[in-house]
C-alpha cells in the first residue's frame, strides 16, 4: 500500500524527466554501436510510467534511472529526494550506493593492484594479512574473497561488538569461518572488508585516495566519494531513519559497519549519481569493444585495467554461482532481468542502486533509488529493479521482447 503521506507529496510533485546527451549530432566514440543514435528516438513513456507507478505505490520516494547506448544517454529523474525534501531527483543527485562500492571501488581497485603487479588473486589471503589466522585459513584466497566462497559469514555487528576501527578490523580478521573454502557461496561483507585491507597494504594508500586519484578524478567523476561534504547536502536522497544514530541519514553512510569504519570502506560507503555511474560503466566498455580494442576511446583519459576481461567472467568455483570476481552476472530472479546478455556483468546495492553492463549491446543500466526512505523494512524495489532492466532492453529493441536469457 505504501506510507500515505509519501504518495499524496508525490502526487503533489512535478516528475522531471531528464533527457542528456540525446542529440544525434554527437559524434559518437569508439564504442557507440549505431551512428543514428535510435536510442535517442526510443519512446521512453512506457519507462516513466512503470517508475511513476512504483513511486505512488510506496516501492521508493524517488528514483534516477540512467541509460547510455552506445555513449548516447538518457536519464530519468521521478518522484523526490526524501519526504521532507520535495526537490525531484535528476542526474547529478547523490545516493548512498551502499554494496555498489564493492564494484565500482573496491574490485576496480584490486583490478589496478593486479595490473600493477602487487596481487596475485590465487595467492593465500594471510600472505597479505598475516594476522588472518585460523582453521582452514590458510586455504582462503582472494580469489574466495571476490567471490564470495571464502567460508567466511556475511556479516558482524561489529559497531556492537567493538569499541574502534583498530580493534573491529582485528575482529574480522579473527572470525572464524563457516564452511571450507570453496564449498559455500555465501556474501560476506567481511570478506570485503579484509579484502579493503589488502589493498591498503600493498598500495600504501586508503582505498578513498587510491580510486578518487587513479580513477574517479581523471574521469571527471566529480560526484563520487566516500563521506561528501556538507555543501551537497541539497543534493544527497536521505536514507533512513537510523535508531542506532537518532537521526534522519543523509549524506553519512547508511551501513552501520561502514559508518563505524570512519565512513570509508571497500563494502560500503561510497556516494555517487547516475551521470557518474554512467560514465564508469561506458569507460569499462570502451575496454571491451572488441572492434577497437586497440584504439585509444577520445572520451577518457587512459584505458580501463587490463585484467578486466577476467574479472567480468562467472567463476564457477561453487555449482550454481553466479559470480564474476567482485561483479555478479545474470542469474534467474536477478536485478539484472531476463533481457541482457549472459555476458552481462552487474552489482546491487541494498539502498536501492544497481549498475548492470551489457558488451553485447554496449549498454549501461543505472537504477539509484534510497528505498530504505524512511525504513528498510520496504522491499518492494526488488522486482522494480527487474522489470526496469526489460523493459529498458525492450523499448531499445522491440524484436528482443519475446527473447528469454538460458541461464
Amino acid at each position: 500500500m505504501g506510507n500515505p503521506t509519501r504518495r499524496k507529496t508525490v502526487r503533489r510533485t512535478v516528475v522531471a524527466l531528464l533527457i542528456v546527451g540525446s542529440g544525434c549530432g554527437r559524434l559518437p566514440g569508439p564504442g557507440a554501436i549505431d551512428p543514428s543514435c535510435p536510442a535517442t528516438r526510443c519512446d521512453w513513456s512506457p519507462l516513466d510510467h512503470l517508475i511513476d507507478s512504483a513511486i505512488v505505490r510506496g516501492a521508493v520516494p524517488g528514483a534516477v534511472v540512467g541509460i547510455s547506448r552506445g555513449g548516447s544517454r538518457y536519464i530519468h529523474g521521478s518522484g523526490v529526494l526524501g519526504l521532507e525534501q520535495p526537490r525531484p531527483p535528476d542526474e547529478r543527485s547523490v545516493y548512498d550506493l551502499a554494496s555498489l562500492t564493492k564494484v565500482i571501488a573496491l574490485t576496480t581497485g584490486v583490478m589496478i593492484a593486479v595490473d600493477d603487479g602487487l596481487l596475485d588473486l590465487d595467492r593465500p589471503l594471510h600472505q597479505y594479512l598475516p594476522e588472518f589466522t585460523g582453521e582452514n585459513k590458510e586455504r582462503v584466497t582472494l580469489r574466495h574473497l571476490l567471490t564470495h566462497t571464502s567460508g567466511l559469514p556475511p556479516h558482524r555487528r561489529l559497531w556492537e561488538e567493538t569499541r574502534s576501527r583498530p580493534e573491529a578490523l582485528a575482529e574480522v580478521a579473527r572470525t572464524p569461518l563457516d564452511t571450507t573454502p570453496g564449498v559455500r557461496m555465501a556474501y560476506s561483507d567481511l570478506g570485503a572488508i579484509l579484502l579493503t585491507q589488502v589493498l591498503e597494504r600493498v598500495t600504501g594508500m586508503r582505498i578513498d585516495s587510491l580510486l578518487t586519484t587513479r580513477v574517479f578524478r581523471p574521469l571527471g567523476m566529480m560526484d563520487t566519494r566516500w563521506r561528501p561534504p556538507h555543501s551537497w547536502r541539497d543534493r544527497i536522497a536521505p536514507t533512513e531513519q537510523d535508531p542506532w544514530r537518532a537521526r534522519m541519514l543523509r549524506g553519512d553512510v547508511h551501513d552501520e559497519n561502514a559508518a563505524w569504519l570512519d565512513g570509508v570502506s571497500g563494502h560500503a560507503g561510497l556516494f555517487g549519481s547516475a551521470a557518474d555511474l554512467l560514465t564508469f560503466g561506458e569507460w569499462l566498455l570502451s575496454g571491451l569493444d572488441e572492434p577497437h580494442a586497440d584504439i585509444p576511446d577520445p572520451r577518457f583519459p587512459f584505458p580501463p585495467p587490463k585484467s578486466l576481461r577476467s574479472f567480468i567472467e562467472r567463476q564457477n568455483i561453487v555449482a550454481e554461482s553466479s559470480r564474476a570476481l567482485g561483479w555478479d552476472t545474470p542469474s534467474s530472479g536477478s536485478s539484472a532481468g531476463d533481457r541482457l546478455a549472459p555476458s552481462s556483468f552487474g552489482h546491487t546495492g541494498f539502498t536501492g542502486t544497481s549498475i548492470w553492463i551489457d558488451p553485447t549491446r554496449q549498454l549501461v543500466i543505472v537504477v539509484l533509488t534510497n528505498r530504505v526512505h524512511p525504513t528498510r523494512e520496504n522491499t518492494e524495489h526488488a522486482p522494480l529493479r527487474r522489470a526496469i532492466a526489460d523493459l529498458i532492453v525492450d523499448l531499445l529493441e522491440p524484436a528482443s521482447a519475446n527473447f528469454r536469457r538460458e541461464d
